[in-house]
């Protein structure tokens, strides 16, 4: 499965973002892979971040990803860069944003 997240930086923090993210923890990157997740691109549009991942269960993932020990101390730090995580319809949360069309579907049904 292949969903997509919205955050948005702090003004003034892509620089150490970007280096955070030039090589994350190892043992993040290992609990990524026990949780499922395959790969975790982001994408940045001026201050709005917007992450893909892809896993096989992205709610299993979350659910071992969220109570790891490493993932609270990447928190602890990335967290200061991140003004926060945004739905699909802009509320505050960590939730997946709407896919509106997708051409591989679309090819998938074509006549």
């Amino acid at each position: 499965m292949r969903i997509a997240l919205h955050s948005v930086i702090v003004d003034g923090s892509i620089d150490q973002y970007r280096a955070r993210h030039a090589r994350i923890p190892d043992d993040l990157r290992v609990l990524f892979a026990e949780a499922g997740i395959h790969d975790w691109t982001i994408w940045r549009s001026g201050r709005n971040l917007f992450h893909v991942v892809d896993c096989a269960d992205f709610d299993r993932a979350m659910s071992v990803v969220e109570s790891a020990p490493a993932n609270a101390a990447w928190q602890k730090d990335i967290g200061r860069f991140v003004e926060g995580f945004y739905g699909p319809d802009g509320e505050v949360g960590f939730l997946p944003i709407e896919r509106v069309w997708s051409l591989e579907e679309q090819n998938l049904t074509a006549p």
